[in-house]
């Protein structure tokens, strides 16, 4: 069952892709994929392309696929080995969520972190407080990692 949505929702973001974001399979294995980000405009990650690790679960889509951050990203919600704190990554998930979904959430993310549930509290922090600081250092590792 799990396969089956998984290509489903292929053959899906093949048709509607989200808006700067994709994803597909890594090689053969259909429950390995890797996607994409393209920095938001207008943030301190434009210019900037992301790389996601996306790994199934057998039971999906009833758990969240795990993803993670392959490209380093200065942000309060994702961690230095690319965790990322989400609620929908973790207990909000819902069967009725896509990747495409997951995608423009994570993208959303970027935008709009939410300090109150960091995983980077120092980095969450400094957003709060100066927030001049924190879009030169975002966009400094955005040129070094991501373009």
């Amino acid at each position: 069952m799990a396969l089956k949505r998984i290509q489903k929702e292929l053959l899906d973001l093949a048709l509607d892709p989200p808006t700067h974001c994709s994803a597909g399979p890594v090689g053969e294995d259909m429950f390995l994929w890797q996607g994409t980000i393209m920095g938001p405009k207008d943030s301190p990650y434009q210019g900037g392309v992301f790389f996601l690790n996306i790994q199934f679960p057998s039971d999906y889509p009833f758990k969240p696929p795990k993803v993670t951050f392959s490209t380093r990203i200065f942000h309060p919600n994702i961690s230095r080995n690319g965790n990322i704190c989400l609620d929908i990554l973790k207990g909000q998930w819902s069967p009725a969520l896509t990747i495409s979904k997951l995608l423009l959430s994570i993208c959303s993310l970027l935008c709009d972190p939410n300090t109150e549930d960091p995983l980077v509290p120092g980095i969450a922090k400094l957003y709060l407080k100066n927030r001049r600081e924190y879009d030169r250092i975002a966009r400094r590792w955005t040129e070094k990692f991501a373009i």
